[in-house]
C-alpha cells in the first residue's frame, strides 16, 4: 500500500476545524469522490452521520461537492455506520458516506466510504480519490447538477434488517438487557430492535446532545454498563461505540467480554450448529488465547493488519465468513457486509437462548492471556519507534519473553497515538515490560 495523504486505516479522521475536517475540504472531497465513484445510472450517494454536532456542517458541504460532480445525495439522518452500508447495497447507490469519528471524542469527526456492495473502499479507490483531490474543482452544467433528498424510513428499514438476522424460532421474552449506545448513532435503533424481539430493555447513553458521544460511556468505557447490569440483575449488557460498528459485552456478573471472546463464542456456536465454513480471522492485536481456543476446537485462525477493512480483505481472500478485532468490530459475512454491533449482539443472545446458558459459561473454554495496552500521544513526522534506543529496549523485552509472549508496537491509523501491546503469561511482568517500552518512547520524544 502506497503512502496516502488523507486516508488512514478507517477513512479520513481528525479534529473539527483542522486542515481535513472543515467545510472547504469536505466540499472538495465530495466532488473528488463523486468524480471517482460515479459508475452506474443511479448517480446517487447515501449520506449518514452519527450524533456529533459537526455532522450538520459537514454533510451539506459534502452534498455541495457531490452535486457539482453531478451526483445526488440521499440523507439518512443519524444512523449507524453498518446501516449506511446496508442501505447503500439495497438501494443500489453508487456509494455510501458516513460522517463519524467512531469511538473518538465529539470534537473529532471523519468520513468513511462504502462501495455499491456495502463494503469499505479498496486502497486503490481511496488513492484515486486522493489523486482527484489534487485537480481543480469543476462544476457540471446546471441541467446535470445533483439533487438532495431525505430517506424518511432509513431507521425503520435497518431495524427490520437487524431483526431478520435473529432466528424466528427464538424469543427474547424474559430476558433483561442493558444497552449502552454511547450517546451515538444506535441510540434510537438498538433499544427498539431488542424491545421488538421481546426483551426488557434498560437504556443508558441514549440521550445525545451533539457533544456527549462516547463520553464516559459506550464500548470504550463500560463502567456505567457494568454497574447497571449488576444493579438491574440483567442477563447481559451491550456497549456500542459512537457509530455502531463495535460492541463490547458484559455478563450477568459484570465481567467484560471483548471482540476476541465474542468471535470465539460465535465461531463455536456456528461449529456446533453445523454452519461453520473455513476458519476465523483476527488481527495482530488479537489475544493468543483466542488462537489457542480455536485450535482446540479444530478451527483455523489467521491474523490480518489492524483495521476491520483488512480483516474483511483476508476473510474474502480465504473464503471465510467470520472475523473480528478485539476492539469489538465483529464481521459476520453470512449476515451482512461489514462490522455490525447490533447484529453481533443478536447472535450472542441467540446462542444464550438456544443453549440456555449465560454469556459467562458460553465463553468458559477460552482463557485470555494477560495483555497490557498503553497509548502515548504522538504528533509530528519523527516516528520514535524507528529510533535505536526504543528498538533496543523492545528487543530486550522480546528476549525476556523467550517465545512465551508477543510485543506489538504501532502508530494508530485513527488517532494521534502510538499503541504499545505486550502479551505474556504473567500479568505483573507484562505490565512492567509495557511500561519499560513506553518510557523508552517518551525519552526520545
Amino acid at each position: 500500500m502506497s503512502e496516502r495523504k488523507y486516508f488512514g486505516t478507517d477513512g479520513i479522521r481528525g479534529k473539527v476545524g483542522d486542515h481535513l475536517i472543515n467545510p472547504d475540504f469536505m466540499l472538495k472531497l465530495g466532488w473528488a469522490a463523486g468524480k471517482v465513484l460515479a459508475r452506474n445510472d443511479s448517480r446517487k450517494i447515501i449520506i449518514g452521520k452519527d450524533t456529533r454536532i459537526s455532522g450538520y456542517m459537514l454533510e451539506y458541504a459534502l452534498e455541495a461537492g457531490l452535486s457539482a460532480a453531478g451526483l445526488s445525495s440521499s440523507f439518512t439522518g443519524t444512523i449507524p455506520t453498518p446501516a449506511v452500508a446496508y442501505l447503500t447495497r439495497t438501494l443500489r447507490a453508487e456509494a455510501g458516506i458516513v460522517i463519524s469519528a467512531s469511538h473518538n471524542p465529539y470534537y473529532d469527526n471523519g468520513i468513511k466510504f462504502f462501495s455499491i456492495y456495502g463494503t469499505k473502499l479498496s486502497d486503490k479507490v481511496e488513492e484515486a480519490i486522493e489523486a482527484a483531490m489534487e485537480k481543480p474543482l469543476t462544476c457540471v452544467s446546471s441541467a446535470e447538477l445533483g439533487k438532495a433528498n431525505l430517506i424518511m424510513d432509513a431507521a425503520s428499514r435497518y431495524i427490520e434488517f437487524c431483526k431478520s438476522t435473529f432466528p424466528t424460532s427464538l424469543s427474547m421474552n424474559g430476558l433483561k438487557i442493558v444497552v449502552d449506545c454511547a450517546n451515538g448513532a444506535t441510540y434510537h435503533i438498538a433499544p427498539n430492535v431488542l424491545f421488538e424481539l421481546g426483551a426488557t430493555v434498560i437504556k443508558i447513553g441514549c440521550e445525545p446532545n451533539g457533544m456527549n458521544i462516547n463520553k464516559a460511556c459506550g464500548s470504550t468505557d463500560i463502567r456505567q454498563l457494568q454497574e447497571r447490569v449488576l444493579a438491574e440483575k440483567a442477563d447481559i449488557g451491550l456497549a456500542f461505540d459512537g457509530d455502531g460498528d463495535r460492541v463490547i459485552m458484559v455478563d450477568h456478573l459484570g465481567n467484560k467480554f471483548n471482540g476476541d471472546q465474542i468471535l470465539y463464542l460465535i465461531v463455536n456456536e456456528n461449529l456446533c450448529q453445523g454452519n461453520l465454513y473455513g476458519g476465523a480471522v483476527g488481527t495482530i492485536m488479537s489475544n493468543t488465547g483466542l488462537e489457542l481456543a480455536l485450535k482446540h476446537i479444530g478451527v483455523p485462525f489467521a491474523r490480518a493488519q489492524v483495521g476491520d477493512r483488512y480483516v474483511l480483505e483476508m476473510m474474502t481472500a480465504k473464503g471465510w465468513r467470520l472475523g473480528a478485532e478485539n476492539s469489538g468490530h465483529i464481521i459476520l459475512l453470512d449476515k451482512t457486509t461489514t462490522g455490525d454491533s447490533i447484529i453481533a449482539g443478536l447472535q450472542v443472545i441467540a446462542a444464550m437462548i438456544r443453549n440456555q446458558m449465560p454469556l459467562h459459561d458460553l465463553c468458559s473454554d477460552m482463557h485470555l492471556l494477560p495483555q497490557v495496552l498503553i497509548n502515548i500521544n504522538f504528533s509530528g513526522n519523527h516516528n520514535p519507534l524507528k529510533t535505536k534506543s526504543v528498538q533496543d529496549v523492545t528487543a530486550a523485552v522480546e528476549e525476556q519473553l523467550n517465545g512465551r509472549g508477543r510485543v506489538v508496537l504501532r502508530t494508530s491509523g485513527t488517532e494521534p497515538l502510538i499503541r504499545i501491546m505486550v502479551e505474556g503469561e504473567d500479568n505483573s511482568k507484562v505490565t512492567e515490560m509495557a511500561h519499560r517500552i513506553a518510557d523508552s518512547i517518551k525519552d526520545v520524544m
